[in-house]
């Protein structure tokens, strides 16, 4: 692959990621009004991967709320959008995303 071309591709996903993140930054005071919060940890192909935090940490509705609320916000904003990823654990301790090794 040239250059160029990856250069290009590169390009895209950074475009694709500021998308995810400015959606993100749209449905952030839906969450912050019940008390939690989401961070976006990632973009990795189509994909988001997210914690919730706060009162988000262990509500029984969390799941609910990613999926028909988070994942299907994203699809509509964002073009190509595949899933949500929830690195939010029912503890509350993650595996740390931010420090895993990317091959």
């Amino acid at each position: 692959m040239s250059d160029e071309r990856q250069a290009e591709m590169d390009g895209a996903a950074a475009e694709f990621g500021r998308q995810v993140a400015a959606a993100l930054e749209k449905i952030r005071p839906a969450l912050l009004a019940d008390g939690g919060d989401i961070e976006l940890l990632a973009v990795i192909g189509r994909d988001a991967y997210v914690r919730l935090v706060g009162a988000c940490v262990g509500c029984p509705s969390a799941q609910v709320t990613l999926r028909t609320g988070v994942e299907q916000f994203l699809r509509q904003e964002v073009p190509g959008f595949g899933e949500v990823i929830s690195d939010t654990p029912e503890g509350g301790y993650g595996w740390r995303f931010d420090l895993m090794e990317t091959f």
